[in-house]
């Protein structure tokens, strides 16, 4: 698997960034090439996109989400991919908001894609966007604040 991570500053507080990254279905405005992400309850999301010219679906499953500090997820079937996103407060009005996806490019298209850097490019640009979504907007689009703990927390481990 291949992994890209990408920060950057938005000039909002913590829980406006962290409340508008939950509204998984408005990832389509500031997502390049992601046509719709339909969320099927508060663990499973099924997503469509365009990835290297080619349309794709995939449904994944939200493995950890703590309000204000992280989520994370993974995919359960179709285009193979997981990551996590950070928030960290810097001050009162920025969060600072780190992007890191783990993917397997598959077949000759993808895999140029990523020699290329155009994954980097795109994860680097869907920051940007929301960067400009988020800060544009007087409140986020919306927010869960629901707790889905990591799984060694659901079994009772550490």
């Amino acid at each position: 698997m291949k992994t890209i991570k990408d920060s950057i500053i938005v000039d909002v507080p913590l829980a406006r960034a962290y409340n508008q990254w939950t509204q998984f279905e408005e990832f389509p405005r500031f997502m390049e090439g992601v046509k719709e992400v339909k969320q099927l309850d508060d663990k499973r999301l099924h997503w469509k996109a365009v990835i290297a010219g080619k349309s794709e679906e995939w449904d994944a499953e939200i493995t950890e989400q703590i309000p204000d500090q992280r989520i994370a997820w993974r995919s359960t079937d179709g285009a193979k991919n997981s990551g996590k996103i950070h928030f960290l407060a810097q001050g009162v009005n920025q969060t600072e908001v780190t992007l890191e996806v783990d993917y397997e490019p598959e077949g000759m298209v993808e895999n140029l894609g990523d020699l290329l850097g155009l994954v980097s490019a795109r994860v680097s640009g869907d920051l940007a966007r929301f960067k400009k979504f988020i800060e544009t907007r007087h409140s986020a689009t919306g927010g869960w604040r629901g707790q889905i703990p990591a799984p060694a927390e659901q079994a009772g481990g550490i």
